[in-house]
């Protein structure tokens, strides 16, 4: 009988299919493989049909279990939000937000939003965590965050799990040291010899993360899991790389740092997306904190820096 399906054996069943075995389901969902083989027996006689092949070495599908599985996907994606939405429901009338904002965020804008969070929400409990690429949408999934802010290039973590919309967008620019090769070269400056120069491009934290390669130009790269550090290296003349304008911006004026012209080569403005798990509401502290980071008008303007005199290529 249908009415006999449980969420726990649909889950099992899932991750006999994701591992391509009973054994690998037992180590992802910390059970005994008979217990494994006892969830699927059930759940093949709830549905009154065989799953798996019998005679196979791995895991191997029936027609019927390919087709269902879909379904079993599905249902446990609408528990989760069911879920995430009880919680939501239970916590509406606690003040508090918890946050993970990548580090290319424009900071001061982002201090400008939680102060007036904090002038609209007086007794407001932040739990602010500043992350790098996927380390956002990790913190949701595990649950130590509700909101984070994420670059929309970086690779979904969890699309049937997570969520995102829209934000907003800040300016990139390409800079290095005066004392850089590059920064010898007048006038717009071809692909090709970006390469020809070490890049410095930030990276994930977590070691097993997909990897983002916006604006990637060089097969000679260091990599560095921090934008702060990315700056240091930078203004060291060790490298050149991409920034969000807004962090070099008094670099520029000052003459600390050069923006490089590329020819033929457009860089997109780096476009932020706030992820949440699939059915959590948010409460209208986070409502407010969303729109005020979204808001294009107080985000801060692009100004171009003033000329920097190059000395011309030899």
């Amino acid at each position: 009988m249908l009415d006999n399906v449980t969420i726990n054996q649909l889950r099992t069943f899932v991750a006999v299919c994701d591992h391509g075995s009973f054994s690998g389901a037992a180590r992802e969902l910390r059970r005994a493989q008979s217990a494994i083989s006892h969830a699927i027996s059930a759940l093949e006689s709830a549905f009154d049909c065989v799953l798996f092949e019998r005679n196979a070495r791995k895991a191997t599908l029936t027609a019927a279990g390919r087709s269902l599985l879909p379904d079993a996907r599905a249902v446990i994606s609408r528990t989760e939000e069911m879920k995430m939405r009880a919680a939501s429901i239970a916590q509406a009338g606690i003040p508090q937000v918890s946050i993970a904002v990548d580090t290319y965020f424009p900071r001061t804008h982002l201090i400008n939003c939680l102060r007036t969070l904090q002038t609209n929400f007086p007794t407001i409990a932040i739990n602010l965590r500043m992350t790098t690429m996927q380390g956002g949408e990790r913190m949701v999934l595990e649950g130590t965050c509700g909101l984070a802010v994420t670059i929309a290039d970086v690779p979904e973590l969890s699309p049937d799990t997570i969520e995102r919309q829209h934000l907003c967008e800040t300016q990139m620019v390409t800079v290095c040291a005066p004392s850089h090769p590059l920064a010898a070269i007048a006038g717009l400056i071809p692909r090709e010899e970006f390469g020809r120069h070490i890049q410095l491009v930030v990276t994930d934290n977590q070691p097993d993360a997909e990897k983002s390669q916006q604006g990637v130009a060089s097969v000679r790269q260091w990599w560095v899991n921090d934008l702060g550090a990315k700056h240091d290296l930078l203004r060291g003349s060790l490298c050149w790389g991409h920034m969000p304008h807004h962090m070099v911006a008094d670099d520029l004026a000052n003459g600390t740092l050069v923006e490089l012209q590329r020819r033929a080569w457009h860089m997109r403005p780096l476009t932020f997306m706030v992820s949440q798990r699939r059915g959590y509401s948010l409460s209208e502290c986070e409502i407010r904190l969303v729109e005020s980071l979204g808001d294009a008008r107080r985000l801060p303007k692009v100004a171009r820096p003033r000329a920097v005199s190059r000395r011309g290529k030899a």
